[in-house]
């Protein structure tokens, strides 16, 4: 799995012109599933994503997590993130996971994070064109890949 989370002080996502999520302060995760994720790249990613500590403390250091600050999260189903651009200038995509397999991934991501942190995570809608806003705080963008945990 390939996670992009950026911290946010506000975001949004519009399918079809109408609002579908819409949070304050918390992360927006872009997520995107390749053919060979199992369940131990979800609950390694969501506790990563969960504890990770991006958040500002009263001294300005990032010291304090998504559940301490009692963020909100918007997860966005992203299989672009797994892009081919090797050959030629159209991307492709063999990597990602098909939504036979994708759909239960992302749905077991979804849970396992709202477990992590405690409280209901927003959503986009999986294969929806979407149009996604957000103010990055900081600005603070992070990727993540499971296959090498970095």
């Amino acid at each position: 799995m390939r996670a992009v989370i950026q911290r946010v002080s506000e975001a949004s996502v519009t399918i079809a012109g109408e609002i579908t999520a819409k949070i304050s302060n918390g992360l927006v995760v872009l997520i995107g599933i390749e053919v060979e994720d199992t369940i131990n790249d979800v609950t390694w990613l969501t506790s990563k994503i969960a504890k990770m500590r991006i958040f500002s403390d009263a001294n300005g250091l990032m010291n304090k997590s998504v559940i301490d600050v009692k963020g909100e999260v918007i997860v966005v189903s992203q299989f672009t993130l797994y892009a081919s651009t090797k050959k030629g200038n159209r991307p492709g995509f063999t990597q990602s996971a098909k939504p036979e397999i994708a759909i239960p991934i992302y749905q077991k991501f979804i849970t396992c994070l709202e477990v992590e942190i405690g409280k209901s995570v927003q959503t986009g809608k999986f294969g929806a064109d979407m149009k996604v806003a957000l103010i990055n705080d900081g600005p603070v963008t992070i990727q993540i890949d499971t296959k090498n945990k970095e």
